[in-house]
This record gives C-alpha cells, sequence and structure tokens, in this order.
C-alpha cells in the first residue's frame, strides 16, 4: 500500500525560534506556530476563532536562516511531514506529540514586519491570493530543474553570496528521524 505524508501550514510564530547545535555539527532550529481557523457557529451565530498550535523542526542551513531572520509573530508558510515523537515522562507515562519535520519555511509579511524596532506593527494575516502563491512556489515538483530561482515575471533571483539560496525559501535534504532529546 502507498502512503503519502505531506503537510503545509501557514500561521505566526508563538515564539522566538529555539536553536540548537548537535555535536555532529548539524543545526535544529524549533519553530512553535499557530494556525488560526475562523468559523460562524450555525447554532448561536457566533463568530468561532480556532487555534491550532504545532511545533515545527527546521534542520540544516535553513535553521541557521530561521534563527536569523525570524522572530516572534511573523507570518511563515511550513512545508513538511507530520512526525509522531513518543516518550515516556518522569512519572513512567507514555506520552506523544505531533510535530512537523520542515522542508521548507517560506517568510511571509512585509518589510515592516522585519524591523527590529519596538513600535513597528504587527504583521497582518497575508492574503487567500499571497498565500495560493507562496503554496505554489514552495510545493515540490520532481520535473523542475533545480536551477536558480526566477521571479513570478520570469527574472532570475539575486541570492545572498554567502547562502547562495533565495531567503524566503532553503531547500532541504532529508534528514534521519529527530529524537526530541533536545532540551527545548
Amino acid at each position: 500500500m502507498a502512503s503519502y505524508n505531506r503537510v503545509i501550514l501557514a500561521g505566526n510564530l508563538t515564539r522566538d525560534p529555539e536553536y540548537k547545535q548537535l555535536n555532529s555539527g548539524q543545526g535544529v532550529c524549533r519553530l512553535g506556530l499557530a494556525v488560526n481557523r475562523q468559523f460562524k457557529n450555525r447554532q448561536t451565530g457566533d463568530n468561532v476563532q480556532e487555534v491550532c498550535y504545532i511545533d515545527v523542526d527546521v534542520w540544516g542551513p535553513q535553521a541557521d536562516t530561521c534563527r536569523q531572520y525570524l522572530q516572534k509573530g511573523r507570518p511563515v508558510l511550513v512545508e513538511g511531514r507530520l512526525k509522531l515523537d513518543t516518550w515516556q515522562d518522569n512519572d513512567g507515562q507514555n506520552r506523544s506529540k505531533h510535530s512537523i519535520v520542515a522542508d521548507r519555511v517560506v517568510f511571509l509579511g512585509s518589510a515592516a514586519a522585519e524591523s527590529d524596532a519596538p513600535e513597528a506593527p504587527q504583521a497582518t494575516p497575508p492574503s487567500l491570493e499571497a498565500l495560493q502563491k507562496a503554496v505554489k512556489a514552495a510545493s515540490f515538483d520532481p520535473q523542475r530543474p533545480m536551477g536558480p530561482k526566477r521571479s513570478a515575471e520570469g527574472d532570475q533571483i539575486a541570492a545572498p553570496k554567502k547562502q547562495k539560496l533565495d531567503e524566503g525559501t532553503i531547500a532541504l535534504s532529508d534528514e534521519p528521524v529527530f529524537q526530541d532529546d533536545l532540551p527545548f
């Protein structure tokens, strides 16, 4: 039987990224993501907001980029796979938690949201059109050549010399299973 594990989420960070360098030299960054759903309760007529909180693990060079550029409240789009972590707590109880292992993290929002100034306004949620464009840009296509990134107009996007990657998206190779023994 075939299986497929792919998750795409867009939301806001609930805390600043938590970064750790492993003994192997590999960097890992844990992000807390809040994804909102708004709907109208048919029985009461009230607007209801439902929030889903989930942890996201980002590996390798993209973890360094997330640590450098992301902060609490910043809107992001995450593409990756769902993972179930299980462990025993100090009382011997079995515990489990779902998390996302990110393949790509796309930074959303305006330049004003990136400012470190305390008076900078909070980023507004991205429009549906902006999310659809980000999902289309982030979606993996095995037929697409892995050449330089291009804008919607077909112009090549200049990449930072140091990382030679687009600031918003960095492709990661698949990593070994993440053991949740980090002090987060």
